[in-house]
């Protein structure tokens, strides 16, 4: 457990292993704790960096506007801060959309990225979109963290055998700042990088569940617009991959960063 301030903000960060760098960074409403079933077998290989986003987590949550530009420019901090170099990103939902916009602003600093569940922009343009985006705001201002927490465990681990999954998500939901989750939802709402993913230069790595909130055709479509990039499909998954197919996506990640890593070597 380590802290380092950005800005007036005391974040909040955990390393463990040694190696080539290796950050993860979590979604809205989550935490470290997104990463447990990752954390002992990567940090067997590389040195993993994982953040608590600013209003997530232990960092502070200041009462003001937040912004994905914002995050980014926190997880800057925190390379520099570090020394870390060119590093390795994987990023989890909103954590995805936190390293779509490092990797267009800061490209020079990322050796990999990999997304997981998320998407370059987040546009409202159609009437059902201002609609389903009236719902899920009014829901989060009406109802309570630890009842939308339960809500959303039984909405990505419905099986009978993933009730632990479903009390552990209910009971960290319930410990988010209610306002910094607000703030951090409406940084979201709007936010798009998708015309400059051309500046994205490293390689990339898209994960989507077969069941994730938004189609695969959707990765499909903006996988084509970055310059070296694959899509990887896990099936049997929904939103928080990592925490329900912690196996394949272990291996779909190290798979890749080993790819990754060699022909760096080689070159």
């Amino acid at each position: 457990m380590a802290y380092f301030e950005h800005e007036g903000c005391t974040l909040h960060y955990e390393e463990y292993g040694h190696g080539t760098p290796l950050l993860l960074v979590h979604g809205l409403g989550s935490s470290t704790l997104d990463w447990e079933k990752q954390i002992p077998e990567l940090s067997t290989r590389y040195r993993v960096i994982v953040p608590d986003v600013r209003g997530h987590g232990r960092s502070d949550k200041p009462r003001e506007h937040y912004s994905i530009a914002g995050f980014s420019a926190d997880l800057v901090a925190l390379i520099e801060h570090l020394k870390l170099g060119p590093a390795h990103l994987v990023g989890l939902s909103m954590g995805g959309m936190i390293g779509f916009q490092l990797a267009v602003d800061q490209p020079s600093l990322l050796k990999s990225l990999c997304i997981v569940n998320s998407a370059p922009e987040v546009k409202v343009r159609t009437a059902d979109d201002y609609w389903q985006l009236f719902k899920r705001w009014s829901l989060m201002h009406l109802l309570s963290m630890r009842t939308i927490g339960t809500a959303l465990g039984g909405k990505l681990f419905p099986k009978p055998e993933q009730a632990e999954l479903r009390h552990k998500m209910a009971e960290r939901w319930a410990k988010n700042d209610k306002r910094a989750y607000l703030a951090s939802f409406n940084a979201i709402v709007g936010w798009g990088v998708q015309e400059r993913l051309a500046k994205v230069t490293c390689p990339t790595l898209i994960i989507s569940a077969d069941r994730d909130y938004t189609p695969v055709a959707l990765k499909e479509a903006y996988v084509k617009l970055l310059p070296d990039a694959q899509l990887v499909v896990i099936e049997d998954s929904r939103h928080a991959t990592p925490l329900d197919q912690p196996h394949r996506f272990n291996q779909t990640l190290l798979e890749f960063l080993t790819a990754v890593d060699t022909t760096t070597q080689d070159h």
